[in-house]
């Protein structure tokens, strides 16, 4: 169900949180909300709750009825949706989660920028250039959009083109997605660790650790100034993540791994990430997405 919703405090808002049958499911520290959430066929209670940076709280209450969800749901154009955020080593100041750890590396921030709407180079006219460059070796920079919310769907097939300039250039270029709610998150963290691994190799994030592991999926070098296709199938599976396969090109690579997920988090929200990470002496290069596409189910 498509969800739209506005605050409007006297005081500087804090958050916006939507809650299905007393679950919460989406979150944002903006005054508006406009999102899919995703939820079971038949009656439900919707609330939508905001609260100022004095502790003022409005919630609004509905009693909604799903009358059918599709098969599978497809989010589609994501690189040029609405609400996209960014961050370096920690969220930076007024951001919500001011000094918390973002994308980790340097704590002095690469130069970088997003920009929709890109038709050349693009698939379909509308692909989204990231930039990224110095003075600050071993930085990075993360991209994330909250796209929706819900605890409805558990399995996950994140389908996206990528176009980069100068190959030899990142460090590492990351393909994220997670699913947070009710006090706890999953997340499907994925990077092409050029520079980290010998042999270089596709790396899957351990939530529960903390860690980064290896796989055996070889981060082949890719060719300059072409489309490559990415697809990961994931799926939630209890308490945990299930990295079911990748598929770069036109190569399909069995992962078939679990990692517990991360409990004690709140922030609910399913989003689609992507990060840039520079090499030392750092490097400038570009990457272009396109036809970011999310099916749930």
């Amino acid at each position: 169900m498509h969800v739209v919703a506005s605050a409007t405090p006297k005081n500087p808002i804090f958050f916006m949180r939507v809650y299905v049958d007393n679950l919460a499911v989406y979150f944002t520290y903006t005054s508006a909300i406009d999102t899919q959430i995703f939820a079971a066929p038949g009656q439900h209670t919707i609330e939508v709750m905001a609260e100022d940076k004095q502790g003022y709280i409005s919630t609004t209450i509905l009693t909604v009825n799903v009358t059918s969800q599709a098969a599978q749901t497809t989010i589609s154009g994501i690189q040029n949706m609405p609400g996209w955020q960014s961050c370096a080593a920690d969220f930076a100041a007024g951001s919500g989660r001011d000094g918390q750890v973002c994308a980790s590396g340097n704590p002095n921030p690469p130069t970088s920028t997003m920009t929709e709407g890109q038709s050349s180079p693009a698939m379909d006219g509308k692909s989204a250039k990231f930039t990224m460059s110095g003075p600050n070796g071993y930085s990075n920079e993360l991209y994330f959009n909250a796209i929706a919310g819900g605890n409805n769907v558990s399995h996950f097939t994140y389908d996206l083109y990528f176009y980069i300039d100068n190959p030899s250039a990142p460090q590492a270029l990351e393909f994220d997605l997670n699913q947070t709610f009710g006090g706890y998150r999953w997340v499907w963290g994925s990077e092409c660790n050029f520079k980290g691994d010998t042999p270089p190799a596709w790396d899957i994030w351990d939530d529960e650790a903390g860690l980064w592991r290896q796989t055996n999926v070889p981060c082949n070098a890719f060719p300059a100034n072409t489309w490559i296709h990415l697809i990961w199938q994931f799926e939630r599976v209890g308490n945990q993540v299930h990295y079911i396969s990748l598929q770069v090109g036109d190569q399909t690579y069995n992962v078939d791994t679990y990692y517990n997920n991360q409990t004690d988090w709140t922030l609910e929200e399913i989003d689609a990430a992507f990060q840039m990470d520079l090499q030392q002496p750092p490097i400038s290069y570009n990457v272009w997405l396109d036809q970011v596409n999310l099916t749930a189910w």
